[in-house]
């Protein structure tokens, strides 16, 4: 089966349950990608561990990555309107999750860019 096509049914709920099941899927990827990017962007602060919080902002760019398209996937695969029960709230909710975990991620890819950086070299 091809990666695409797990991904869609995914998103449309149909492998594992209801129409909501697949913003259910996002939300839950969204929060645990935002969660990780919290994580990596408090260990890039402190600037010892750089090599973890490094890990973890790749991570949270991933995680957010896949959230993001799975709520776009559902969002485009979804019948009916709000409040039908196919999730459709939950796939716009998921949105904002899964963007802000790549937005914290690649923030704290910068902080480890940073502070890898020499003290002695100064930007040109």
């Amino acid at each position: 089966m091809r990666a695409t096509a797990v991904l869609t049914a995914a998103a449309e709920g149909g492998i594992i349950g209801d129409g909501r099941t697949g913003a259910n899927l996002a939300l839950g990827v969204g929060a645990i990608g935002l969660a990780i990017g919290w994580l990596a962007l408090a260990r890039a602060g402190r600037g010892s561990g750089v090599g973890n919080a490094r890990t973890a902002g790749a991570a949270a760019v991933a995680t957010g990555t896949l959230g993001t398209v799975l709520a776009l996937l559902h969002l485009a695969t979804a019948d009916g309107g709000p409040g039908t029960g196919n999730g459709l709230v939950g796939a716009v909710v998921a949105l904002p999750l899964g963007l802000g975990a790549v937005l914290l991620g690649r923030r704290a890819l910068t902080r480890c860019r940073r502070a890898a950086r020499p003290a002695d070299r100064t930007p040109a």
